[in-house]
């Protein structure tokens, strides 16, 4: 609905596994989410993971490599608040 949300983040996290199905599903998340915000009237930030390890994921979810879905959220408020300027 229409002013419902000022925003919208896509989390998750994506494993490489030993088939090719790692490949389908990151490029159809991707692309599932670039749809949605080419069609949105409001700010959309990917912050899915695409890993080859549980262990990068874990390690990019908070651990040794940063909090990237926090990265991902304070991307969305600043983006957020740069739509508020410009609309």
């Amino acid at each position: 609905q229409a002013g419902t949300y000022d925003g919208v983040i896509a989390l998750g996290a994506v494993v490489r596994g030993e088939t090719p199905h790692f490949d389908y599903v990151s490029a159809e998340a991707v692309k599932g989410v670039a749809h949605v915000s080419m069609n949105a009237k409001i700010p959309v930030i990917m912050g899915i993971l695409t890993t080859d390890t549980m262990d990068q994921a874990l390690d990019r979810a908070g651990a040794k490599a940063g909090n990237k879905g926090f990265e991902a959220a304070r991307n969305l408020i600043e983006m957020i608040n740069l739509y508020g300027e410009l609309v």
